[in-house]
């Protein structure tokens, strides 16, 4: 599923046009976003949790060259399922 897709169940489910829920879903993502970026994290109950963790510098290869590389550290963004998503998933057959 694509964003565009999202967007068009979102507006059928809850009765919005297209640009609304379009809006609608691009505030949530650039909450989340601007949540991250400040070191935050955002809890949903039962769906997951979005966090940032750091990843430290550490050594690689060019894998053109196979000349060895540092890699330097950056921040990376991370989802672990809540409980709830995590038995959903399960009973799929």
């Amino acid at each position: 599923m694509n964003k565009g897709e999202l967007i068009a169940i979102t507006a059928k489910n809850v009765g919005f046009k297209k640009s609304v829920a379009e809006k609608t879903l691009n505030i949530v993502l650039d909450t989340i976003t601007k949540v991250l970026k400040t070191g935050g994290e955002i809890k949903l109950s039962g769906f997951g949790t979005f966090t940032v963790s750091k990843r430290s510098a550490r050594k690689g290869r060019n894998p053109k060259t196979g000349k060895e590389i540092i890699i330097p550290s950056c921040k990376v963004p991370k989802f672990k399922a809540g409980n709830k998503l995590k038995e959903t998933l399960k009973q799929q057959p």
